[in-house]
């Protein structure tokens, strides 16, 4: 079964297993989200469910918008998101979905947006080595050669300085060791993308074994 939730990213910590070895996880707060609105192929021409977390001021909100959530019977939520969702039968219009829709052991795949680390150069960004600290090469972290004269151009995909981070990234296949269905808290083996506070979408791992 397809399913998914979105959270926000609380920050990591370390648990212990039953051998008293140290495992390293982030702690999410998953839900309480509600199912906002279900596309379907015939009138959207793809399936998936809108779903909305982290509740938020009726006055904050456009008519619209308003009128969107009172159509489906839930308070106005802050963030919005859609989850491609296969079978549609499983979930309906102002269901509750909580942390317990995920169970210790499973896998799952987490999608955020990556810490933005602003300008940066072509060793942070891409990983080059640097030139020689000697012998007068006064030439230690610039970008290389860019590339043959004779085109007097610089070829697409080129590894130079830019902008670094800010960009979606998906964590695939991370261990979900421990489900606290009380406090909404879902407690993830290793790093998920994105700074403490910053928003996250949970589901099933597609590599799962």
């Amino acid at each position: 079964m397809e399913k998914g939730i979105l959270a926000k990213k609380i920050g990591m910590t370390r648990v212990f297993d039953a051998e008293g070895r140290v495992i390293p996880v982030t702690v999410l707060e998953a839900g309480p989200c509600y199912v906002v609105a279900k596309k379907t192929p015939e009138k959207d021409g793809y399936k998936a469910i809108q779903v909305g977390f982290k509740h938020a001021r009726k006055n904050s909100f456009n008519k619209p918008l308003s009128g969107h959530f009172t159509k489906a019977g839930v308070a106005p939520l802050k963030f919005v998101r859609e989850l491609r969702i296969s079978d549609l039968d499983n979930y309906q219009v102002g269901q509750e979905i909580k942390a317990d829709i995920f169970k210790a052991g499973e896998y799952v795949d987490v999608t955020g947006i990556s810490k933005g680390k602003g300008f940066a150069g072509s060793i942070k960004r891409h990983g080059q080595s640097r030139g020689p600290m000697t012998h007068g090469s006064r030439y230690q972290r610039g970008p290389g050669s860019l590339g043959s004269i004779d085109p007097a151009r610089v070829f697409k995909g080129q590894t130079l300085p830019g902008r670094m981070g800010g960009e979606k990234v998906t964590a695939q296949k991370l261990k979900v060791v421990k489900v606290d269905a009380g406090k909404n808290l879902l407690l993830i083996r290793g790093a998920v993308p994105g700074p403490r506070n910053s928003l996250l979408i949970v589901k099933n791992s597609v590599k799962a074994i």
